[in-house]
């Protein structure tokens, strides 16, 4: 069998939380490989709404297993409120429906502390963090001085916590930066004792055995623009969020993925610092904005939006090899006379189609101009009923990107798609 891989194809927040909640009805296993709870995929359905930060978005389905893998970073404090909340509401099993990596690294009070304290020290230049101890977790991983999963099942996990948390300490106080160290100790050991109630795995083995049986579905978080080494250095997030992500963060051979789903918006937002070439300054990105609701599901800030981008959209279509593309809130452009698509860029007075290397590079964005089609789009459910000028937008954008459009989302709500 094959693992499918869903990536979010932009800056993140995408919507990839409705679609693996779609797609997975056709897989038992669903399985999040890098990220943390800087992740925010939004699920509506029967009435009800969650925000899933560290859990896979196939919590809900009954069938479903639940891999938290090695390449994710783990807040157990998040977690657990996380779990708490979806079994208050629903009633759902969540530790028959979860299993945790032992490799999959923690994310302890102070890593959040030197998230803040570094991004406060940045000033102006600041990344714009979501501030949920991502970087500094990720940090020690490659510095091999962080803790795991597995870990807390270790007879001196309380003496390897305190060498960590000290070393940390030590770190916040050359730089300055004034905090209680000891203020979420208490509700951290209270959260890593929950875990250990869960089946913790040596995912890479749990992963290639479900794969002889079982097709699974990786969930990706954030969006390839934010790569650790192919989105826009630095305002990245600080793991790999492109296919390859997938093998390094289960445990899995390139040769077993399959189809790779590549999740896009219609048009463009982005959370935080960094570059945003089609960003709209004006009284239409405040229209964009209010119509989709562009505010962070886990920060609640407010999203920079603009105009699709399909020069950085078939650079990450390009780096994870995307065989199904997913186009979400068409919708939100149902009251545009004119819709603009950036086809180009100008760099240095040079006209190309490549994503520049230099992040920091003057970039003035080509745009074609593609006429709207003034129609409510969110209760059509086949493609037959859709306008012809919402069907020549999908084969513009379809024969530039040279991969298909195979599902259309119209809607927050499962039902609200179609699939071609």
């Amino acid at each position: 069998m094959k693992l499918d891989v869903v990536l979010g194809l932009q800056w993140g927040d995408e919507g990839k939380g409705k679609i693996v909640d779609v797609l997975a009805g056709r897989y038992p296993v669903v399985a999040r490989f890098q990220g943390g709870p800087n992740a925010g995929h939004s699920l509506h359905f029967e009435g009800k709404s969650f925000v899933l930060r560290s859990i896979p978005s196939g919590i809900f389905r009954k069938d479903s297993m639940n891999i938290i893998g090695n390449g994710v970073v783990l807040d157990p404090i998040t977690f657990k409120g996380e779990c708490e909340n979806i079994e208050s509401k629903t009633g759902t099993p969540v530790k028959e429906r979860i299993v945790i990596a032992k490799k999959a690294s923690l994310i302890l009070p102070t890593h959040r502390l030197l998230d803040a304290a570094n991004e406060a020290a940045m000033g102006k230049g600041k990344i714009g963090s979501t501030l949920k101890g991502i970087g500094p977790t990720y940090t020690d991983k490659v510095g091999r001085v962080g803790l795991r999963v597995g870990e807390i099942l270790a007879p001196d996990f309380a003496e390897r916590y305190k060498k960590l948390k000290d070393r940390h300490i030590r770190q916040l106080s050359q730089m300055g930066f004034e905090c209680d160290p000891d203020a979420e100790e208490a509700a951290f050991m209270e959260a890593v004792e929950y875990i250990r109630g869960f089946k913790l795995v040596d995912c890479e083995y749990f992963v290639n055995n479900e794969l002889k049986t079982k097709s699974i579905l990786a969930e990706g978080a954030q969006g390839s623009m934010l790569d650790i080494d192919y989105g826009s250095y630095p305002f990245v997030t600080s793991s790999s969020t492109a296919c390859a992500g997938a093998c390094i963060g289960l445990g899995v051979a390139p040769h077993q993925i399959g189809h790779v789903y590549g999740i896009f918006k219609a048009y463009c937002t982005r959370v935080g610092s960094g570059p945003f070439p089609t960003e709209l300054f004006d009284e239409t990105g405040e229209k964009l904005r209010k119509i989709g609701n562009e505010f962070g599901a886990v920060t609640g800030r407010p999203r920079r939006c603009g105009w699709l981008d399909l020069v950085a959209l078939k650079y990450a279509v390009m780096i994870s090899g995307v065989t199904d593309l997913i186009m979400m809130k068409s919708d939100c452009l149902d009251t545009f006379e004119t819709i603009k698509v950036c086809t180009s860029y100008k760099v240095d007075g040079q006209q190309t189609s490549q994503v520049p290397a230099d992040t920091f590079a003057e970039i003035e964005p080509v745009y074609t101009d593609m006429k709207g089609w003034n129609t409510d789009l969110t209760g059509f459910r086949s493609e037959d009923e859709l306008p012809q000028e919402f069907k020549d937008y999908i084969k513009f954008m379809e024969d530039y990107l040279e991969v298909p459009i195979k599902i259309i989302s119209l809607g927050p709500d499962r039902e609200a798609t179609i699939i071609r």
